[in-house]
């Protein structure tokens, strides 16, 4: 698929509706927020997104770095996925997101 080519991503997830799929899934997740935004609006199955190894990675080591809040852009990027319309988010920072929602009942 042309990563550029946004009415593509949306054709395809209807193609892949019109085949049986039972859930959407967008990856990688964060630039493509605009295609999890798109699918969102014109599909009633659960979509998700998958916040992939490398987006893990760039918050992680800017954190170690010092330049941002490990945690709050986290939170962020994990809320703007969810904001953006998925359902469901598949996450390296899944354990660590998970204990910080329970800790503060999100």
């Amino acid at each position: 698929m042309d990563p550029a080519n946004a009415l593509e991503a949306v054709k395809e997830a209807r193609l892949d509706i019109e085949e049986g799929a039972d859930i959407i899934m967008v990856k990688p997740a964060l630039p493509y927020l605009d295609i999890v935004r798109r699918v969102r609006e014109q599909c009633l199955l659960p979509l998700a997104a998958y916040n992939v190894s490398g987006e893990f990675a760039m918050v992680k080591a800017a954190a170690e770095k010092g330049w941002i809040d490990g945690t709050r852009a986290m939170m962020e990027v994990l809320t703007s996925i969810r904001r953006a319309g998925a359902d469901l988010i598949l996450t390296y920072f899944a354990k660590e997101a998970a204990a910080l929602m329970n800790k503060n009942r999100i």
